[in-house]
């Protein structure tokens, strides 16, 4: 029997194998590329998950090596300095010797090579960001493996085009971005969070096409099933479920998010100025940056034991701020004393990023501005964890300035899909005012300023020689 209408026989149209055939003639991606950035995927969710794992042993490593000193002739405070010095100095030196690229977060550095405008080292980078990142994360500094995670999945996608020897541009980019997708998903167990971030915040440099989102896609979907293959399917961090605010509540969110835009200008400035400083004082000489950061290293070693709310990438304060373990005054005071931790270890140049330490302090600054709220006007039932899951996304929207990200990623990592009308308003006010204000997104600010100096050393470096 025959479809006259179409010319094919009616039961051939509808066999799996005839739909397959139909779906291949029309769909002009290449099935192998679709095939690496799934492998893309796995090499990513596999190494993120890994790193958190032994960031975790690490941490957990040094605390069993105080408990043995204890007992032994060093004091516990001396003893957690050089522990955590230590620790510290193996993510400088590698850096400073071996792979510069991988100092900071490395999210500028995959914005650079989508735009052609960096190199992909990526038989250096991985295992300096890798060994490096968990010495410095291991040591209690204020950084988050998040960014590590990005920049080593967005080296696997170009490793992955190496290896294969891809030559087609448009792949080779799409595995690029699939990495870098694929590392964040896994970092934050938020698939959607690591699709939209290379769409949205990487828009000037990712190339939109069918087959780079077709890649993206995958490899996020693939990095995060072997994440929650490994570490569980819940969420990264565990807080109250919400119910949506009241209507006439919702100014206040908004008035949340410019106060977040506000602050995001200047922390992103800020932040240039504690490199600045940085730079400063170590000269890119290999002993002084080493020397410079074994010592910030082993002062957050004494830190760890006396305040160790002011140590670590900060998600696990994040749970104890919601549940109200902390007085207004103290969120206030906490708030402020790891603005300056933040600044201090990710403007050093140390192995790390800065998105846990951002949601952190978008947390402590949310609840406090939640309890106070909550003191004013009692008779809308609001709570201060509901300002505290806002703070998170409209701290990263101001800075980032990626909006859909952190209203994605902050439901993803704290299962509140209640409060997404709220994280709009407020990630929406932070954005904007940040952008009337002349704010300009942190991560093309360091790419910016790294572009900036390679300049200047290659102009200083041609006078010395013609001189």
């Amino acid at each position: 029997m025959t479809d006259n209408t179409q010319g094919t026989p009616a039961p051939e149209r509808l066999q799996p194998s005839g739909l397959v055939r139909r779906f291949l003639s029309r769909d002009k991606t290449p099935v192998s590329v679709l095939f690496l950035a799934a492998l893309v995927g796995l090499a990513a969710g596999l190494i993120a998950t890994l790193f958190e794992i032994a960031v975790h042993w690490v941490s957990e490593q040094r605390t069993e090596w105080l408990r043995d000193v204890i007992s032994s002739v060093l004091p516990l405070w001396l003893a957690a300095f050089l522990i955590s010095a230590l620790l510290a100095s193996v993510g400088y030196y590698l850096v400073h010797r071996f792979a510069p690229e991988a100092a900071g977060s490395g999210i500028p550095e995959i914005e650079g090579a989508m735009d052609d405008i960096r190199p992909v080292r990526w038989w250096r980078v991985l295992p300096v960001k890798f060994i490096g990142g968990l010495g410095a994360l291991g040591s209690g500094m204020v950084l988050g493996r998040e960014g590590p995670s990005v920049q080593m999945g967005g080296n696997i996608g170009r490793m992955v085009s190496d290896t294969f020897r891809l030559k087609d541009k448009e792949g080779r980019h799409a595995l690029l971005a699939s990495g870098a997708a694929g590392g964040l998903a896994a970092a934050f167990n938020a698939p959607l969070a690591g699709i939209m971030f290379v769409v949205e915040e990487m828009r000037p440099q990712f190339r939109y096409s069918l087959i780079s989102i077709k890649c993206v896609v995958i490899s996020a979907i693939v990095a995060n099933i072997v994440f929650r293959s490994i570490q569980g399917q819940h969420a990264v961090i565990t807080m109250p479920q919400y119910d949506a605010p009241v209507l006439k509540s919702l100014w206040l969110f908004l008035l949340l998010g410019m106060f977040f835009g506000v602050f995001g200008v200047i922390f992103n400035r800020l932040v240039t100025l504690a490199q600045d400083v940085f730079d400063r004082i170590h000269r890119n000489e290999r002993r002084r940056y080493i020397l410079t950061g074994t010592l910030l290293g082993g002062c957050f070693g004494l830190l760890l034991l006396y305040l160790p709310e002011l140590t670590g990438g900060g998600i696990t304060l994040i749970p104890s701020a919601t549940h109200g373990e902390y007085s207004i005054s103290l969120l206030l005071i906490l708030f402020l004393a790891r603005v300056a931790t933040t600044l201090l270890c990710f403007g050093s140049g140390a192995p790390g990023g800065i998105f846990a330490p951002m949601l952190a302090l978008g947390t402590l600054f949310g609840t406090f501005f939640g309890s106070i709220a909550q003191l004013i006007f009692p008779d809308l039932g609001i709570e201060p964890g509901m300002f505290a899951i806002a703070g998170m996304g409209a701290l990263f929207a101001a800075t980032v300035r990626a909006p859909i990200t952190g209203v994605l990623l902050v439901i993803e990592m704290t299962n509140n899909y209640h409060l997404i009308l709220p994280l709009i308003i407020t990630t929406l006010g932070a954005t904007m005012l940040a952008q009337v204000l002349g704010g300009q997104p942190i991560y093309s600010q360091l790419l910016r300023r790294k572009m900036d100096k390679e300049k200047i050393a290659q102009r200083e470096q041609s006078e010395v020689v013609n001189t």
